[in-house]
């Protein structure tokens, strides 16, 4: 059985806006090694447009900061599994996910392989209801935001997790990655 990875940038408020990290190579490098450690990405609607669109092939130019393209090239390259009752289809190495989340999900993780890997917000609370996400991973960054939007909102129990690892980069960031206990 596979294990589903979530993994997220936040403030130190709880901000969650992907427009408030410190996007810098060591970071950049750091999302690229945990996207090789899955063999597939799950994303919800919003989540998946918007990594198509900043990284899908040929990536856009706008002044992304060095050490993106690794990133780039291992994001467009993967497997992508998008969960969504609204899209049509899907392209960009992905296929649609319907129906039942936790029979989806879970027919999914009893593949065999190095993980799956998901981020964003909607999609992870529902699966963090269901019990499905084996490990967090929030990448802390050290700003005060002021605004949303913020993790896990609704969520209807309380998941208690265990540190399992925590890496500090040169930019003050700090990875904890945690795993449910029991």
């Amino acid at each position: 059985m596979q294990p589903l990875r979530y993994s997220i940038n936040i403030t130190l408020d709880g901000c969650c806006d992907h427009r408030e990290g410190i996007a810098d190579e060591e970071l950049h490098r750091h999302a690229a090694e945990n996207l090789e450690r899955a063999d597939a990405l799950l994303f919800g609607r919003v989540t998946y447009g918007m990594m198509e669109e900043a990284f899908r092939a040929p990536a856009p130019s706008r002044g992304e900061p060095a050490g993106t393209d690794p990133f780039a090239r291992t994001i467009d390259a993967a497997k992508k599994y998008v969960v969504s009752s609204t899209l049509r289809s899907v392209d960009w190495n992905a296929e649609l996910l319907r129906g039942d989340l936790a029979e989806a999900v879970g027919a999914l993780k009893r593949q065999p392989g190095r993980g799956l890997l998901t981020g964003g917000v909607t999609l992870p609370l529902a699966l963090a209801q269901l019990g499905l996400i084996d490990e967090y991973e929030f990448v802390v960054h050290p700003r005060i935001a002021g605004h949303g939007p913020t993790l896990f909102s609704g969520l209807s129990k309380s998941v208690d997790l265990r540190l399992v690892d925590r890496q500090e980069f040169g930019s003050g960031a700090v990875v904890l990655r945690y795993e449910p206990r029991g």
